[in-house]
């Protein structure tokens, strides 16, 4: 039987449910919601596709993404997939230099961003030998969006066919590890499809739905699982720009909404703000904690506090969701549940690869259909990636128990999460140690109440110099994200290494991870 593909299936209920409301979005709180039905959201796609092949865009060219949440964003995001060519969404916190990475590493056509002020797009336009065109949007988004796609009113591009190549690269999310650049992950048509129908079956989807979405659309959580998710089914997804806690409350309550996905720093947010008390959200369905373990204290609190279970899962950008706690049966404290629909998971030995009986820890890896092909252009790294009988490794170390529930117990390769964002040591300590009183770096992650982790980075200065925390901070805070910017620096007469000289990074988090009152920043 013909499963249709993901865009085939949201251009069928555009065409069939052109009424039905596809997008809300708050952007100011003081204003009507923008209401776009599915009839409109097809009508905009097209235009975009329109726009974008009069720029030139051809199918497998990347189309680089750095714009806040609103509908540019996701028609420019449907767009480039409906062409057969590649969205690259990339984080709005990006610094210029951290941008001119991944537009060269990607080879981008075209740049669309939001962000970046006229004087940085110039900057970059002179910087970048690939990209053709750098188009600015930061003067209202919206307004400058429409003025892009006003010549094409009535575009003819529902003639172009839909993809019809299910192993073709359609999105790219850059990823990275312990050691070198990131690296772009391909997801392909079918990948996207496989893992859209996974969630569909288990949490039960509805066209009915109405998902309150409050995460960043450039992340794997915002894009794949919760917007597609929802346009997938035909729902709602009232888009709201910026998080706040009150206002989210309110919305779930008052709209009302049945789905909401968060990570465990907004769970805690939503239990901790002014008036929590007052809101019941027995009415849902669903609510999902992801991006990061989910406290057990804090699964306790949600559900005293609002009357419904958060429903923990597990996933990567490499292969989008993996396990899930059931939607109708026990939703597990500290575990991420069962292998979803269509995705076989084992637990094997880190050093041998032999499979594991239930209860040993090992290495979680992932076979199916939901699974990426590789990373762009690095064959040597998907090769490492994947077992020689075709299994992703995860580089995360969990348990099954012998119900088939999965448990994790830490990340391999010293990842840390902080408020949900994925921060690579490596990528934090290239930066470090390019200021000239570094002499060497050591990125951790600490244990923190409100992010899960905080960044902390212990450093040892060159002999003759001088370097206090602040100056670090900031040097790091102009070439990085703000969430990969380390929130403390410590100072070390020197890093402990083993026999190999490798950095012990478990040394330094047991020595180092302390109150942030309990240590000076010089430590001997």
């Amino acid at each position: 039987m013909h499963r249709p593909m993901f865009l085939e299936t949201l251009r069928t209920l555009c065409l069939s449910q052109a009424e039905r409301v596809a997008i809300e979005h708050i952007e100011d709180a003081t204003e009507p919601p923008r209401v776009v039905r599915y009839g409109e959201l097809e009508e905009m796609v097209l235009r975009t596709m329109a726009m974008l092949r009069q720029k030139g865009v051809q199918p497998g060219d990347r189309v680089a993404i750095q714009l806040g949440k609103g509908l540019p964003f996701i028609c420019l995001h449907l767009a480039a997939m409906r062409l057969s060519a590649i969205s690259l969404p990339l984080n709005t916190a990006y610094t210029p230099s951290e941008l001119l990475y991944f537009l060269e590493d990607a080879e981008a056509r075209l740049f669309f961003t939001d962000v970046l002020p006229q004087s940085a797009i110039q900057d970059l336009s002179t910087q970048t030998s690939c990209v053709q065109e750098v188009i600015g949007l930061a003067e209202k988004p919206q307004r400058a969006f429409e003025h892009l796609l006003a010549p094409f009113v009535g575009a003819d591009a529902a003639a172009i066919p839909l993809p019809d190549d299910p192993d073709a690269t359609c999105l790219m999310i850059y990823t990275s590890g312990t050691t070198g650049r990131p690296k772009g992950a391909e997801l392909t048509h079918r990948n996207l499809t496989a893992n859209l129908n996974s969630l569909h079956e288990a949490w039960e989807w509805r066209s009915d739905d109405v998902l309150l979405h409050v995460l960043p659309l450039f992340h794997v959580h915002g894009l794949l699982v919760a917007l597609h998710g929802a346009l997938n089914a035909g729902a709602t997804t009232v888009l709201l720009t910026r998080f706040e806690p009150q206002q989210t409350l309110e919305l779930l309550v008052r709209r009302p909404c049945t789905v909401f996905m968060g990570v465990p720093t907004i769970h805690r947010r939503l239990v901790e703000a002014p008036g929590a008390e007052h809101y019941s959200l027995r009415h849902m369905r669903l609510v999902t904690s992801g991006s990061d373990r989910l406290p057990e204290d804090l699964f306790r609190r949600f559900e005293e506090r609002f009357g419904v279970q958060l429903l923990e899962r597990y996933g990567m950008s490499e292969a989008g969701m993996i396990l899930s706690n059931p939607l109708r049966g026990e939703r597990r404290v500290g575990s991420v549940g069962l292998p979803l629909p269509g995705v076989d998971v084992r637990i094997v030995d880190p050093e041998s690869g032999d499979p594991l009986p239930d209860g040993r820890v090992g290495e979680v890896q992932v076979r199916g259909d939901n699974v990426c092909k590789g990373y762009w252009r690095q064959p040597e790294k998907t090769a490492a990636a994947f077992t020689p009988d075709g299994w992703l490794r995860t580089g995360d170390l969990g348990l099954r128990e012998p119900d088939g529930y999965f448990t994790l117990k830490g990340r391999s390769k010293d990842l840390i999460i902080s408020g949900g964002y994925n921060v690579y040591p490596s990528e934090v300590e290239l930066v470090l140690n390019e200021h000239p009183a570094v002499e060497a770096s050591a990125v951790i992650g600490c244990p923190d109440v409100e992010w899960g982790e905080r960044v902390v980075a212990v450093v040892v200065l060159r002999t003759g110099t001088e370097a206090g925390p602040d100056e670090i901070m900031q040097f790091c805070r102009e070439r990085l994200a703000p969430y990969k910017t380390p929130r403390r620096v410590l100072f070390a007469a020197a890093l402990p290494r083993n026999a190999l000289g490798k950095v012990q990074k478990s040394a330094l988090r047991n020595a180092y991870c302390q109150p942030a009152s309990e240590h000076p920043n010089r430590l001997s």
